[in-house]
Parts: C-alpha cells; sequence; structure tokens
C-alpha cells in the first residue's frame, strides 16, 4: 500500500440528487415537474375520475424553466414523478465578454464566469444597456438538474 495521502477534487454536492419523488396528485400550480426529462414550472393541472380499472390520472402541462417550450404528460395520481430542486440566486454583474460570457459576483467575493447572456429578447437589451450605461445590476440565476441560466435582472443602482 502507498503511503500517500489521495486528494480528491470533486465540484459535486455530497452525491445530492437532481430531483426527488413526489406523488402526482400532491404537485400544484406553479409547482415543478420533470417532464421528458426537462424541469419544467407546471402552468395547468387537471385531474380525471377513477376509471374502471381504478388509477385516477393527472395531466400536467408545464413550460420548461429554460427553453420556455411547452410540455404535457399525463400520470396515474397515485404514481410518483420526478419534482427538479430548483434554486435561484443573485448575482452582482461584473463584466460582460466579446464571446457572450458574464462575469458575476458570488456572496464569498469569488467570481462566476461560466454563465452565457440570455437569448430572451426582454433581458438581453436590458442586460447589455444597463451595464453599458454603467448601472449596478444584479442578475437572478436559476438552476436545475445541472442546468443554470440567467432569468432576471433588476438595477440595485442608488438614484
Amino acid at each position: 500500500m502507498s503511503d500517500e495521502e489521495h486528494h480528491f477534487e470533486s465540484k459535486a454536492d455530497a452525491g445530492a440528487s437532481k430531483t426527488f419523488p413526489q406523488q402526482a396528485g400532491t404537485i400544484r400550480k406553479n409547482g415543478y415537474i420533470v417532464i421528458k426529462s426537462r424541469p419544467c414550472k407546471v402552468v395547468e393541472v387537471s385531474t380525471s375520475k377513477t376509471g374502471k380499472h381504478g388509477h385516477a390520472k393527472c395531466h400536467f402541462v408545464g413550460i420548461d424553466i429554460f427553453s420556455g417550450k411547452k410540455l404535457e404528460d399525463i400520470v396515474p395520481s397515485s404514481h410518483n414523478c420526478d419534482v427538479p430542486h430548483v434554486n435561484r440566486s443573485d448575482y452582482q454583474l461584473i463584466d460582460i465578454s466579446e464571446d457572450g460570457f458574464v462575469s458575476l459576483l458570488t456572496e464569498n467575493g469569488g467570481t462566476k464566469d461560466d454563465l452565457r447572456l440570455p437569448t430572451d429578447d426582454t433581458l438581453l437589451p436590458q442586460i447589455k444597456g444597463g451595464f453599458e450605461e454603467g448601472k449596478d445590476l444584479v442578475v437572478s440565476v436559476m438552476s436545475a438538474m445541472g442546468e443554470e441560466q440567467i432569468c432576471a435582472v433588476k438595477d440595485i443602482g442608488k438614484n
């Protein structure tokens, strides 16, 4: 056996799952659900009566939280669905690079440089325009299932 110490560098968070199970009948509107392996915000839920084979069905309509696409799924209400762990964090905008990446200031003083500018037609001009005017901008970053995207921006400038 070797006397050397082993150092493992890991960016994973203690093996935490990207989703958790929840009974389909308990998922409500404005909650989150995984449809076709995409994290979605539930915009509509309808439950059918039990049929002659005994399962009430839940019909979910969700909007993908990253792409905005509408997805649908039908699940027996007694079965479990995957629900994504969705986190929202605020970061101060430091810089925008020419290749479309943003540099963000984290709470502990470090920088986060792995996020692209959003392709959203309303957010993109707000972020670029505000940055060019020298405003202090804070961006909200939504993260779920290993993906991250800027979802909102606000000006914290002292007027």
